[in-house]
């Protein structure tokens, strides 16, 4: 019986990591208020397995989100670990944060929204991904390849606005001016 019980559950997981890899790929085409049933249809179950795993929209936008700010999180130390140098670990996780900043189509509108699900998202976000980006930091000092006084939440507030994507500004663009960004951070070698 406890095999039953450990397959169901493997099953479950399985669902639910396909249920938010179809929403993270359908709110980066359509937005956070996306239809529930492109979302279903994408994952390949029907609109009630959703709902039974998200109730709500807001729990589904926030596991999204959080799962994907946990795996950009996680790339720190992994690409200091690789990397040639600190500052390359820097550059390849601020990529990541790029590619997470402008997919996250919609996620501003709605943290506006009131919704009180979404509430604490930004403070995750914050949370999460400040400290990692601070590892990252944090060795380009020791290592003496970013100038001093580069904080981690004023170089995320950078990027961010950096991020903000339009009609004749895309993720190219973003990436190439945090590209600039940060070799202007860099200390002279």
């Amino acid at each position: 019986m406890p095999e039953s019980v450990g397959v169901r559950q493997a099953q479950a997981q399985r669902t639910r990591s396909g249920v938010l890899e179809a929403a993270a790929a359908v709110f980066v085409e359509q937005g956070i208020q996306a239809p529930v049933r492109d979302i279903a249809q994408r994952a390949g179950v029907g609109v009630g397995t959703v709902y039974r795993n998200f109730p709500t929209r807001a729990d589904l936008v926030t596991a999204v989100y959080r799962h994907q700010i946990d795996a950009c999180a996680a790339l720190a130390p992994g690409l200091l670990e690789e990397s040639a140098s600190p500052f390359t670990a820097l550059t390849l996780w601020t990529d990541a944060f790029v590619d997470f900043l402008v997919t996250k189509h919609g996620l501003g509108a709605a943290l506006g929204a009131g919704d009180p699900g979404l509430e604490n998202l930004h403070a995750l976000m914050l949370d999460t991904l400040v400290p990692a980006c601070a590892t990252l930091l944090d060795a380009c000092a020791a290592a003496d390849e970013l100038r001093p006084g580069v904080t981690a939440y004023t170089l995320m507030r950078a990027i961010g606005n950096l991020c903000i994507t339009g009609p004749d500004y895309d993720q190219a663009d973003a990436k190439g001016m945090v590209a600039l960004l940060l070799a202007g951070y860099r200390s002279k070698v």
